[in-house]
């Protein structure tokens, strides 16, 4: 929280002369003494507000300005403590009146703001703070009700995007729980009508979209249901009950409801021993999830306080609180289209949360993984990725330790099925984390279908029985040159004699595209750097001219990819980073990383985890790029228009030609930024022709053959067309006249073109 030095104010009254360090002194202690209250303490909660009201009383009048603004930032940044906050503020107004509607004034003003720079989740904090001071008659209830009122006329309003009348209906829904009795009692036919206009507009909302975001396809053991609809009835439900959670002397803590359903697990309700679990459709369980979001909102970035603060929960004697806390970090591990925070975190967090509760969360978590395994196969496959990453390194750190044999059920299946693909990702990642015979130590030989197969180089030159193999003397030549340290041109030398099977003649003068050359030459290269990363990279920087000049065209960049798959297709980890090292030394283009993978060479891995990685990686890395040249040309722009600036206040016209140079280079800059988007238009429209290709020939193929339309691969391949959607939404709604136009057209099978109308329903 920034501080901002305080002027002393003496009214022209006169005063004994201060050191200047202690205004900002007393400024700190105020911030500190604000920000620790509710924290673990000797004396009760009550006693501590009560003093803390008493100290900030006194000091109002030569820091009123500060008090307002500590107290307004931790209702923005602190919302797990809302109800003591509204409290202290409940308890200043009682003592000073006008404080009371200062404070007021001061939260809508940051209201306003933060709608301006569009922070809606710290809205929506301060409007459930607001809620709450109604509680403790710091706002009158028909105001309240008014504010409400005026939110909800948002969805009458005509032209509007659904986004904007969905976040004013989720920003009155979600703070009824802290307010709704007591607007009930006193406004009763309004609150009538407030429901009335939210379930009109509930009832013609368009729901298209929902889908797309839910983390099951299965309605059990309990339907995922449309958030703010589920808000609604569970409001309605609960609207006249209230539910004490912690005491507060002054102000009781405010009756509440259950509020968005976000992927939670069947976690059973009565755990073996302690409280029982509320339902999942209670109303207070919305209120410990909402306040454990919030405390992992606070500290997500130091993960030891994040689990100390979850783990002192208030009341958790109360709740079975591991449970809870559990639910909670899966549910925002799994949340469509992205977690709140970066996925190491949750496993971060855990592993700590295992720490500080040794004899009791890793059960619970146990019990966690165990169901989310049994309900893999209604599970979405952006998620699968998600558990198999957590999972994987989870077990890193407890020795791979796991009763595989409870999961024998999968060895059984169809190996294409979620389960056996699930395990055999998870030991593939594993081994990624350790090495190959520690993983095929720790699993039962039974397991041995799903283990991954030894990360060594498959180099087809190396046995004498392939001597009859087209290039077999050039890589034995290559072999010799390469030990030797020879020049790029030798190397083009033994090449030369390659003949092209693509031609009676080899009459091009050796370096169009030849697959053969390409096969023996990057066969021998991969084979001879195989020992290390370092050391295939050093191969690809020492011969990057062969490589340049081999994979000239197109046919030769994705022939450079078959046959670095061909080399090591037992080491998914060598390929991943052999084609991102390519791709930055612009050995092959991100287009040919895209064409490859859908090509019918990667059909058997198609559905491998490593490699959606690796086209992620690839359209992660042309956006990183359009945005550096970007940058480039508007810093470029920005110095220029400086040094107008500097001239015109000069008044010197002479300097005109130092114009030139830097306007040249904006021309220059310009023109690679229309190259550059061109060639990121380019990739997608080749990554969704590909997916409507493959797709279609799916369902003709189960057409004509009466089949199933619905098998793993469709599942798998359908999903992942929606994770390229969502993970790349922003770059592609750049397209989305394009893709309309050219792919996504009325004639595409219904199948293909629900997922693109999902994804626009989403924009609405």
């Amino acid at each position: 929280m920034s501080r901002r030095r305080h002027s002393d104010e003496n009214d022209g009254q006169p005063h004994k002369r201060r050191r200047t360090s202690e205004p900002s002194e007393i400024e700190e202690r105020l911030e500190s003494l604000i920000c620790r209250v509710g924290e673990k303490s000797t004396s009760s909660l009550e006693s501590n507000l009560e003093g803390l009201a008493g100290v900030l009383e006194a000091d109002l009048p030569n820091y009123k300005s500060k008090i307002l603004r500590i107290l307004c930032t931790v209702a923005r940044l602190l919302p797990e403590k809302l109800t003591v906050y509204t409290t202290l503020v409940g308890l200043l107004n009682a003592r000073n009146y006008n404080f009371g509607g200062e404070f007021v004034e001061a939260m809508i003003r940051q209201l306003k703001e933060c709608l301006k720079v569009n922070l809606y989740n710290e809205a929506v904090y301060l409007i459930r703070f607001l809620s709450d001071l109604v509680n403790c008659h710091v706002i009158a209830a028909p105001s309240m009700v008014a504010m409400f009122e005026n939110f909800v006329v948002v969805t009458q309003e005509e032209d509007v995007p659904q986004v904007r009348c969905d976040w004013y209906v989720y920003a009155v829904l979600s703070s009824l729980p802290w307010v709704g009795k007591e607007l009930y009692e006193k406004k009763d036919a309004e609150m009538d009508r407030i429901f009335s206009q939210v379930e009109s507009f509930l009832k013609r909302r368009q729901k298209i979209h929902v889908s797309m975001l839910q983390i099951w396809t299965a309605d059990k053991p309990h339907p995922q249901e449309e958030v703010l609809r589920e808000i609604l009835m569970e409001l309605k439900r609960d609207k006249h009950k209230r539910f004490p959670l912690k005491p507060k002397k002054a102000y009781p803590y405010k009756g509440c409801s259950r509020g968005t359903d976000k992927g939670k697990l069947p976690l059973s309700k009565k755990p073996c021993k302690g409280p029982v679990m509320p339902g999942s459709h209670s109303a207070e369980r919305f209120v410990i999830e909402e306040n454990l979001h919030c405390i992992i909102k606070s500290h997500w970035k130091e993960r030891q306080t994040c689990a100390a603060q979850l783990l002192s929960y208030p009341g958790n004697n109360k709740i079975p609180l591991n449970y809870h806390i559990v639910e909670v970090i899966f549910a925002e591990l799994f949340q469509l289209p992205s977690p709140p925070h970066i996925e190491v975190m949750y496993t971060t967090l855990l592993i700590e949360l295992c720490k500080l509760q040794p004899g009791s969360l890793p059960q619970v978590l146990a019990q966690a993984t165990e169901m989310l395994y049994m309900r893999l196969d209604t599970m979405n496959t952006t998620c699968i990725d998600r558990f198999i990453n957590w999972f994987s390194h989870h077990l890193s750190n407890f020795q791979f330790r796991w009763s595989w044999e409870d999961w024998s059920d999968c060895l059984t299946q169809d190996l294409e099925k979620p389960k056996p693909k699930f395990v055999r990702e998870v030991l593939e990642k594993c081994m990624r984390l350790s090495y190959h015979q520690r993983i095929v130590d720790i699993v039962p030989s039974a397991f041995s279908v799903l283990t991954p197969a030894s990360p060594q180089c498959i180099y087809k030159y190396g046995d004498e029985s392939n001597k009859t193999l087209p290039g077999y003397s050039v890589a034995l030549c290559l072999t010799i040159a390469i030990k030797n340290k020879t020049s790029n041109d030798e190397i083009f030398t033994i090449l030369k004699d390659v003949p092209n099977p693509n031609q009676d003649d080899d009459d091009d003068e050796g370096f169009t595209f030849n697959p053969l050359k390409i096969d023996v030459f990057v066969q021998t290269l991969l084979h001879l750097a195989a020992k290390s990363f370092s050391h295939s990279f050093s191969a690809l920087a020492k011969f990057h001219e062969v490589f340049k000049t081999l994979a000239e065209s197109d046919e030769g960049k994705l022939h450079v990819l078959r046959v670095v798959y061909e080399v090591w297709k037992n080491h998914p980890q060598m390929i991943a980073v052999l084609v991102d090292k390519m791709i930055r030394t612009q050995i092959v283009d991100c287009a040919a990383v895209a064409n490859w993978i859908f090509s019918p060479e990667l059909a058997h891995d198609f559905t491998r985890f490593y490699i959606w990685e690796i086209l992620h990686s690839t359209i992660r890395k042309m956006s990183k790029h359009v945005m550096k040249i970007k940058k480039e040309l508007e810093d470029t722009k920005a110095r220029l228009a400086r040094q107008h600036k500097r001239r015109d206040d000069d008044d010197d016209r002479s300097s005109d030609r130092e114009d030139g140079p830097l306007e040249e280079q904006i021309e220059r800059l310009q023109e690679k930024v229309e190259s550059a988007q061109s060639e990121q238009k380019n990739l997608f429209l080749v990554i969704f022709q590909r997916f409507i290709m493959i797709l279609t020939e799916h369902l003709v193929r189960c057409e004509t053959g009466g089949t199933d339309v619905l098998t793993p691969w469709y599942k798998n391949c359908i999903e992942r067309l929606q994770q390229i959607f969502l993970q790349h939404h922003q770059i592609i709604q750049q397209y989305m006249v394009t893709l309309e136009n050219l792919l996504f057209t009325a004639e595409l099978d219904h199948h293909i073109l629900t997922v693109f109308q999902q994804f626009c329903a989403l924009q609405a």
